[in-house]
């Protein structure tokens, strides 16, 4: 990714002032656009997830998921929530 190519574009924002930033470990810059993911409730998100047990039943964990965080991944996003009205 050239950070350049999405500074200050409609598909990418970060914010590096959050108390939450970096939300996901392991990448230089995270795009903060889907803060909270619209995808979270797809049972077959494109996203890295996995199903952890809590007592009051099975939860959907994305601590390791940066799919909506990757600026090239927009598009797709914007697609998938078009053909889930």
């Amino acid at each position: 990714m050239d950070q350049n190519e999405y500074s200050n574009s409609f598909k990418y924002f970060e914010n590096r002032d959050c108390k939450y930033y970096p939300c996901h470990k392991g990448n230089e810059h995270i795009n903060c656009m889907f803060c909270y993911c619209p995808l979270y409730h797809m049972e077959n998100c494109p996203g890295t997830y996995k199903i952890i047990e809590k007592d009051s039943g099975p939860v959907k964990s994305c601590i390791d998921c940066r799919f909506p965080h990757e600026p090239d991944n927009f598009e797709k996003i914007i697609k998938i929530m078009k053909t889930k009205r």
